[in-house]
C-alpha cells in the first residue's frame, strides 16, 4: 500500500511538473528519474536484507526510460541507434533480457559507438535492478571512447543514485556538468539532476541528524550574568 501511494505522489507530481514547471521531454525524464531514485529508495528502507540480483526466469518491472535523455545528449543518428530502438521496445515490456541482446548484437556491429555503450550500462542496471560490476565495465567502455562526453558520467551517475548510491551518483553528475558546453541544449537537464539529488542528499541527512542538533532545535546554555560592580 505504501508503494502505492508513492505511485500516485509521482503521478501528482508529473502533472505539476508540466503544467506548473513547464518542464518538457528530456528535463522532466530526468526530473521524474531522480524523483523515481528517493520513491524507490524509501520503498525499500523497510527491507535492507533484500537481495539485489536479477531474478531468472521473470520479467523485470518496466524499465526506466531514458530513451529522450539519451537521444537529447547523443542524437537520433548514431550507427547504433536502430539497435537502441528495439531494445526500447522490449524495456518498455519488462523485456530486460532481450533489450540487452539487441544492445549487444549492435555492439558486435558498431563496438565504438557510445550511444550502444551507455545503452548496454542502463540495460544492465535495469535488468539487475542495481549497479553490477559489467554495467560498471559498459560506462567505463562508454568513457574510454570519448572521456570529454558528459553522457557516460551521467547517466552512471543517475544509476548509482537510482541503485542507492546518491553521494556517488551526485559526484558523477557534477563531473557531467563540468563537462557539458555553455548554451549546449542539454545542460540544463544535468543541472536540474545534479539539483534534484543534492536536494535529496541533504534531505536524508536532515532525517539523519538528531533534532537537538538541528539549526534552531538547540539551546545553549548561558552562562549567569555578572553581578553589577559596586558602587564607589
Amino acid at each position: 500500500m505504501g508503494f502505492l501511494w508513492l505511485l500516485v505522489l509521482l503521478l501528482f507530481t508529473a502533472g505539476g511538473l508540466w503544467l506548473v514547471g513547464k518542464l518538457r521531454g528530456p528535463a522532466l525524464t530526468v526530473m521524474l528519474a531522480t524523483l523515481f531514485v528517493g520513491a524507490a529508495g524509501y520503498a525499500f528502507q523497510g527491507s535492507p536484507t533484500l537481495a539485489g540480483v536479477s531474478r531468472e526466469g521473470e520479467e523485470s518491472p518496466p524499465a526506466l526510460v531514458l530513451k529522450e535523455p539519451r537521444q537529447a545528449m547523443l542524437g537520433t543518428f548514431t550507427a547504433g541507434e536502430r539497435y537502441l530502438t528495439i531494445a526500447d521496445s522490449f524495456a518498455s515490456r519488462g523485456k530486460t533480457r532481450e533489450e540487452i541482446g539487441a544492445i549487444r548484437a549492435g555492439i558486435k556491429s558498431y563496438p565504438k559507438d557510445l550511444s550502444l555503450r551507455i545503452g548496454l550500462g542502463n540495460a544492465l542496471v535495469d535488468h539487475a535492478q542495481m549497479m553490477t560490476p559489467a554495467a560498471e565495465l559498459a560506462y567505463a567502455q562508454a568513457r574510454a571512447l570519448n572521456p570529454k562526453h558528459p553522457a557516460s558520467y551521467f547517466f552512471e551517475g543517475l544509476a548509482r543514485a537510482r541503485g542507492g548510491e546518491q553521494e556517488a551518483g551526485l559526484a558523477l553528475m557534477k563531473q557531467a556538468l563540468d563537462l557539458a558546453p555553455p548554451g549546449v541544449s542539454y545542460r540544463p537537464m544535468i543541472e536540474q539532476g545534479v539539483m534534484m539529488l543534492s536536494g535529496a542528499i541533504a534531505e536524508q541527512q536532515m532525517n539523519l541528524t538528531p533534532e537537538h542538533m538541528r539549526g534552531g532545535g538547540a539551546v545553549m546554555p548561558t552562562s549567569p550574568a555578572a553581578p553589577p560592580s559596586p558602587r564607589p
